[in-house]
């Protein structure tokens, strides 16, 4: 990446830009106050990779050129995350202090108003939303006006900003559509998590207003996460129909609907990022990367889950197992998976501040104590981080958690949790008393077919 070193050079790129010479690159500057920092992590919001890494200098200074596309980014310190829509021509000066980040954050210069109208935004949306307790006990009705209002004021907010480019401009007025569409499409969940009515329904014709919306936009998919949340949700209702009435794999379903898509931006977005967070899950793994192989035109998505792939056909059925070896027990001594040879090991890999991982406990506890004298060893694996340890030591003595409690080595990069491409958790996986996988995503202790395998199996 480009550096600019010398003050005269900043000097003739201003003075470019009066002329209105096009410039095809980014520039931002800045200072940042209360905190020895090497450098600045640039990420497009619409993917998270990383863009840029942007160096400063002992006193907090920076300066850099980027080389990239109208969009929207995150400018991250270590600790704050300052949000920033990016196009060719802007320069963009960013101060702020560590201490006191919300009040002394400025944003100036050619291009800022777009980014200073999402700071805005987002303290906008905080004053007028309110508790979320209130709102989403609303009535149908009056929900939809709350929205229809919230919306409102942030069109005019985003007039008051006389200096943004029409680009963004349009694109924003549409994703504050999208943006009422999606409130619409969370109402009925946490309607009936507010109001503890557990069967609550929305009314016929309450989601009307999604039924032509298309899945075809590419600028709005990449601008806004709103829309890209709306593509999302509909493709997975029609996977969801896929896999009920062609009794297929979940995955394959999922796979199968994005196929649907035209617009190959749109779709071999939508299914890189679907198949990367389901491939670990498929029951079928060769009918899984074959049918993505075949519905993606994109090339570097194919190399990624390729890797994948690799990665997953090495914990396939009736490979060997990798091992952890000298985990720290909950007694303070060691376990390895060697140690449990003979027997069938059910393995839980959780952390203690994950939600679904804790909904599991009870069921497992109950699996647990019908299979005690069964040949098989229950073994729950906290990916906890070494800063959590005593929360680890606290929950298993508090949850009075039984089977054999471990904590990995280096938490998700610990050796066996990176081989089984381990990236969400609760995962169960099954090895047989050989030390050979039986499942690498084994069900849960909540799902009945946990049961039915473990029959199916003998034990």
């Amino acid at each position: 990446m480009k550096k600019i070193i010398y003050l005269s050079i900043v000097a003739l790129t201003i003075i470019s830009c009066k002329k209105e010479t096009k410039v095809d690159y980014t520039i931002l500057s800045g200072k940042i106050i209360n905190k020895e920092l090497k450098s600045l992590v640039l990420r497009n919001m619409s993917n998270q990779n990383t863009i840029d890494t942007v160096n400063l200098t002992t006193n907090g200074n920076f300066l850099d050129t980027l080389n990239t596309k109208p969009g929207k980014y995150v400018l991250f310190d270590g600790e704050n995350s300052t949000k920033l829509y990016l196009d060719t021509g802007y320069h963009i000066h960013i101060t702020y202090d560590v201490n006191d980040y919300e009040n002394s954050l400025e944003l100036s210069g050619v291009g800022a108003d777009a980014s200073r109208y999402q700071l805005a935004k987002e303290k906008k949306l905080t004053e007028l939303f309110g508790q979320p307790s209130t709102v989403y006990t609303l009535y149908e009705d009056a929900y939809k006006a709350k929205m229809a209002e919230i919306k409102t004021a942030n069109l005019n907010l985003l007039n008051e900003y006389e200096s943004i480019d029409t680009l963004f401009l349009k694109k924003e007025k549409r994703n504050l559509a999208y943006e009422y569409l999606v409130s619409l499409t969370k109402y009925q969940n946490y309607h009936a998590y507010y109001t503890q009515k557990d069967d609550f329904r929305v009314s016929k014709g309450f989601l009307s207003e999604l039924d032509n919306l298309s899945v075809e936009n590419a600028d709005d998919y990449m601008f806004s996460s709103a829309y890209k949340n709306l593509v999302s949700s509909i493709t997975m209702k029609l996977a969801d129909k896929y896999a009920t009435n062609d009794s297929i794999d979940y995955g394959l379903a999922i796979i199968k609907s994005i196929s649907n898509i035209k617009n190959e931006d749109v779709k071999n977005s939508l299914l890189f990022s679907k198949v990367k967070s389901n491939i670990a899950f498929t029951d079928d793994l060769e009918a899984f990367y074959t049918a993505f192989n075949a519905t993606s035109t994109n090339n570097m998505h194919k190399a990624k889950i390729k890797e994948h792939y690799d990665i997953l056909k090495l914990v396939s059925k009736g490979q060997p197992s990798p091992k952890f070896s000298g985990y720290e027990n909950y007694n303070g001594e060691t376990t390895s998976l060697d140690d449990l040879k003979g027997k069938y090991v059910y393995i839980d890999v959780w952390a203690t501040w994950c939600a679904p991982c804790k909904a599991e406990i009870p069921f497992l506890k109950k699996v647990e104590k019908t299979y005690h004298d069964k040949n098989i060893e229950f073994v729950s694996i906290s990916v906890d981080a070494e800063k959590d340890y005593h929360k680890w030591k606290t929950m298993v003595k508090k949850e009075k958690l039984s089977g054999i409690q471990l904590i990995a080595d280096k938490s998700w990069k610990s050796k066996f949790v990176e081989s089984y491409l381990i990236k969400g958790i609760p995962r169960f996986i099954l090895i047989d008393p050989q030390g050979n996988i039986v499942s690498s995503n084994a069900p849960r202790p909540s799902d009945p077919k946990l049961i039915d395998l473990f029959n199916e199996l003998g034990i």
